[in-house]
């Protein structure tokens, strides 16, 4: 099974619309889909009111999703780690404990060649329609990456 992790800060945002929609997008007897934050703001929280809205409203119910940090034995759980932004991408290298840790992880927007600015918007302090926006680019890069690893 291929196991992926989708990585914001407080894992409420970004990250449960990256996990959702990527899990709407694979069949879940090959792969396992999660989301994860860099820091411990949030641990145990529903996402973002907002993100729960945006999904649903694209069909996808993220609700069941409790946020978690992210933690040194991810490495070894999961083939792909996608962090949203250039922050959180260097925030899970420095637990890296070696090349193949480093190896797994990625900049999640780097899959998408018509996107020029490498990192995810955090919508946390936007409204409504900065968390929409956001979902198109999830939901976008997702639909590329979800082609590349079947």
């Amino acid at each position: 099974m291929t196991r992926i992790l989708m990585v914001c800060l407080g894992n409420i945002c970004r990250s449960p619309l990256a996990h959702g929609i990527m899990e709407s997008k694979l069949t879940k007897d090959h792969f396992y889909v999660d989301s994860a934050g860099t820091a411990a703001y949030h641990i145990g929280n529903l996402p973002d009111k907002r993100s729960i809205t945006v999904a649903k409203s694209n069909g996808l119910d993220i609700s069941g999703q409790s946020a978690r940090k992210f933690i040194v034995s991810d490495f070894d759980t999961f083939n792909y780690i996608y962090a949203m932004d250039q922050s959180n991408y260097s925030d899970i290298i420095s637990l890296a404990r070696n090349t193949a840790d480093i190896e797994k992880v990625k900049l999640f927007l780097d899959a998408n060649s018509s996107i020029e600015d490498k990192n995810l918007p955090d919508p946390y302090y936007g409204d409504l329609i900065d968390f929409e926006y956001v979902f198109d680019l999830i939901n976008e890069t997702c639909e590329i990456l979800a082609a590349q690893i079947k």
